[in-house]
């Protein structure tokens, strides 16, 4: 059984966020988003990738030595149709200033 690609997409702030970056890390963060966000981008592990809680968007990260990748995960009834939305990619020390930017939260999960 063959696993289904997930389309990958950027948002403005995302590709902005990448083309400020050095071309050494935009290629890294590239390269990790095809390697951990085109088949399973829901496979959390205990150091590369985090499901975020207490936000509805958005409601995944990737880390990527320095940077972070967050990013959404869209499902629909056809499997070609499963998309990664790439929302932003962030320097580890922005962070919690643009988490805290992102006012869309999960009233259901902030008791955590």
């Amino acid at each position: 059984m063959a696993i289904s690609q997930y389309r990958i997409e950027f948002t403005e702030t995302a590709l902005e966020d990448l083309r400020v970056l050095r071309a050494s890390d935009r290629s890294k963060i590239e390269d990790a988003i095809e390697t951990y966000l085109r088949y399973e981008p829901d496979k959390v592990t205990k150091s590369r990738i985090k499901r975020l809680r207490g936000l509805i968007s958005p409601e995944y990260r990737l880390r990527v030595d320095e940077h972070r990748v967050f990013y959404d995960i869209e499902y629909t009834v056809e499997p070609e149709n499963k998309l990664v939305l790439i929302l932003a990619v962030k320097h580890k020390s922005d962070v919690n200033e643009w988490l805290t930017v992102q006012e869309v939260s999960d009233e259901t999960d902030s008791a955590q």
